[in-house]
Parts: C-alpha cells; sequence; structure tokens
C-alpha cells in the first residue's frame, strides 16, 4: 500500500498536490489553492506550467 502524502505545511494528510512552476507541494484542505479544491477527487488539471491533482478518497 502506497504510504499517504503529509500536508508540508501543517503535516495532516494531503488531499492533492499543486505545482505552479518553480513552487509545488502536497497540501491540505486548509493549505490547498482554490483551483485544488474545485477539482473532484480522482481529477487533476494542467494548463501551461500549472498542475494540480486531487487524490481519490478512499471508500
Amino acid at each position: 500500500m502506497e504510504k499517504k502524502q503529509k500536508c508540508e505545511h501543517c503535516e495532516k494528510d494531503a488531499i492533492g498536490f499543486q505545482s505552479f512552476g518553480c513552487c509545488c507541494a502536497y497540501v491540505c484542505e486548509d493549505h490547498a489553492d482554490s483551483l485544488l479544491l474545485a477539482l473532484r477527487p480522482g481529477e487533476q488539471q494542467v494548463s501551461g506550467e500549472c498542475f494540480v491533482e486531487r487524490y481519490p478518497t478512499d471508500s
């Protein structure tokens, strides 16, 4: 089983990964950008140098 990522700001469980050019981080819901929060679990979005991925929720 893959290890769950932790938020790089507060160590809560990460809901996803966000990358904006040179800045990237695993983030929890409290520290996620609005682009990441707008995605449904399991979705990802790429636009230019920006990449956001929301992790699927556990059943």
